[in-house]
């Protein structure tokens, strides 16, 4: 007799638990047809999984003639499906080339019963369902309902206790169903039979008894079954005998595999071992070959990424030689002088781009560049205004004029082509793409920046900054700095500083430097209504650089040893959402919009632009 005691089973899957059996309890006789019905999802399977020991119950037990599986091991389940569960699946699950006689012999052969009986006893399971003529065929040449019967016979060969059959006819046509239903009501005679199927006519026209399960709740039972008190012993922990197979036995079915189709296996083998060995090294070849390339693309670029301005200019017009139109008549050896067209011929190379349509392009879906590009980044020409307190007073380090009177810029955009030849600026911009740079550096101290307030210090392949990038940094003395840059301008000697002190990476660490938005150095005039420029203003500039926010250093940087080119240029870095920042602050304020409102008025003058 099998008995079901209060099984419980859920299934967890994150924060969500599906109940599917809650508490069931359920006496099967020992021969009987039993058909469980009931809706998808209402613990049918899983209730016929927990009976044949593909399923674990989480609480309660399942007792079969007296003997409990609550502390049964896989061991022990191994054992209990081996003797005392037989199988019949709806997809049949027969090995195709195999006859239907070695089909069978196989559960026998996992018990490790010897060939005669093996062959005796599958050969009367065979001959049980009507298929004692057709030993040595495959299941490829046999009916569905035909393939069902053999694995029948496969489910009874080991003569087990309980035979449960999951849909046995949902993939048979009616008269094929009504063959095999025949069948299973002749094998419940001997022994329980536990069906699940959807179909309740065949379950009331040959199951002795239907249970129908809703929710993972017994909702109704045609035949219940309560033995008495005293017909029931207390539950023992016991094993059901050996189910393992012997190595021997392994080896066998392995070897008898392979032979079945020799000629196959050989040239499967020979063909596997050129095809292996031919992909290696197409693979080793391809893939060292592809390595060197990206490696060579990505330090190239890396160094000179492609880049297209704003503006343009055909230098090549500077060094050509003079054309015969450009001589005209004379050169002759004349006294005549010719005339060369070398700055109508520069203008005239000077081209302005279109970056609107361009940018238009790349992110349409015309554009296939980017599967080609490892990134596609834009700059706007947006200089952040940063500081830096200097003593009792303050100091502006980008852009830094500090050498504007030596005619050096210090413009950091990179949208016109001689500025971005002339930039002298400490500071510059990271890439929005990590991978583009964080690869070839080290990170010598802190961490790359993660907000836009935050910048690293880059150093060079040698470990060393510049004295320059020292004093926007506040480490030396910026006085020195104007004092030779005073003295170049006047063509007097200049007092270099000897400065052979070293710095250590935590000198660098935490320097913090104050981000001025533009847009804060303006005051609106409410007498005249119009807006003034108050970064003149010495007083105004110390409280706004003071109040403003901080752009501190979180990272010192270094390119790795061996590196073949380094993109970031040394000084200090700062995110790439830092300039975006810039802009939207810029559209928030109160001089941008009244700008906006009205786009013919300056806002300055409250005149109306030329």
């Amino acid at each position: 007799m099998l008995q079901l005691k209060k099984l419980h089973k859920e299934y967890k899957t994150g924060d969500l638990i599906q109940v599917a059996l809650n508490d069931v309890s359920l006496n099967l006789r020992d021969n009987e047809f039993v058909a469980i019905l009931g809706p998808s999802g209402s613990g049918k399977t899983t209730l016929l999984n927990i009976i044949g020991g593909l399923d674990r119950y989480d609480s309660g037990d399942l007792i079969i003639n007296g003997i409990s599986t609550k502390k049964y091991t896989d061991r022990d389940w191994d054992s209990y499906r081996n003797h005392t569960i037989g199988f019949v699946f709806q997809s049949y699950n027969l090995i195709p080339h195999q006859t239907i006689l070695a089909n069978v012999e196989l559960a026998l052969t996992i018990s490790g019963v010897p060939s005669a009986e093996r062959k005796r006893r599958a050969t009367e399971a065979l001959e049980k369902v009507g298929l004692g003529n057709q030993l040595h065929k495959h299941p490829g040449e046999m009916s569905g309902g035909q393939m069902q019967r053999v694995a029948i016979a496969r489910a009874l060969v080991n003569n087990p206790d309980i035979l449960l059959a999951d849909e046995p006819t949902g993939a048979l046509d009616s008269e094929t169903s009504i063959q095999v239903m025949e069948l299973l009501k002749e094998v419940a005679r001997d022994r329980l039979v536990v069906m699940v199927t959807h179909n309740p006519e065949l379950a009331e026209r040959y199951a002795t008894r239907i249970v129908k399960l809703r929710d993972g709740v017994i909702r109704s039972d045609s035949r219940p079954y309560d033995p008495e008190a005293g017909e029931l012993a207390p539950p023992v922990h016991k094993n059901m005998g050996r189910s393992s197979m012997s190595m021997g036995t392994a080896l066998h079915l392995s070897f008898n595999n392979l032979r079945t189709k020799l000629a196959r296996t050989l040239l499967t083998s020979f063909a596997g071992s050129i095809g292996i060995i031919g992909i290696a090294l197409i693979l080793a070849l391809s893939n060292g070959v592809n390595g060197y390339i990206a490696d060579v693309e990505q330090n190239t670029l890396s160094e000179y990424p492609l880049q297209i301005l704003s503006g343009g200019m055909d230098l090549t017009s500077l060094f050509a030689p003079p054309s015969k139109s450009d001589a005209g008549d004379g050169g002759d050896g004349t006294d005549t002088v010719t005339v060369r067209q070398l700055v109508a011929k520069m203008v005239s190379g000077l081209t302005s781009n279109d970056l609107t349509a361009l940018k238009a392009y790349l992110e349409s879906e015309d554009c296939t560049i980017r599967e080609d590009a490892t990134s596609i980044e834009y700059s706007y020409g947006v200089t952040p205004q940063i500081y830096r307190l200097d003593g009792d007073g303050i100091r502006q380090v980008n852009p830094d004029n500090t050498l504007s009177a030596l005619g050096i810029s210090s413009s950091s955009s990179t949208n016109d082509m001689m500025s971005s030849m002339m930039n002298t600026s400490v500071f510059s911009a990271l890439p929005e793409e990590p991978a583009l740079y964080q690869s070839q550096y080290e990170v010598r101290a802190g961490r790359w920046p993660e907000r836009y307030n935050e910048c690293v210090v880059v150093l060079d392949s040698s470990g060393s900054i510049t004295d320059y990038a020292l004093y926007a940094m506040g480490l030396r003395d910026s006085a020195e700095l104007d004092k030779m840059v005073q003295q170049f301008a006047q063509n007097q000697e200049v007092d270099v500083p000897v400065d052979d002190r070293t710095y250590t990476l935590d000198d660098f660490m935490g320097l913090k430097f104050k981000l001025v938005e533009a847009a804060d150095k303006y005051v609106y005039d409410e007498d005249y209504g119009l807006w003034k420029d108050k970064s003149d203003d010495e007083a105004f500039m110390q409280d706004l650089v003071e109040r403003s926010e901080d752009l501190v250093v979180v990272g010192v940087v270094q390119p790795m040893a061996g590196a073949s080119a380094a993109m970031l240029t040394s000084g200090i870095a700062y995110s790439s959402e830092l300039p975006a920042h810039v802009i939207e602050y810029a559209q928030n304020s109160l001089i941008v919009q009244q700008q906006l409102e009205d786009p013919f008025t300056n806002v300055f003058t409250g005149e109306e632009f030329g």
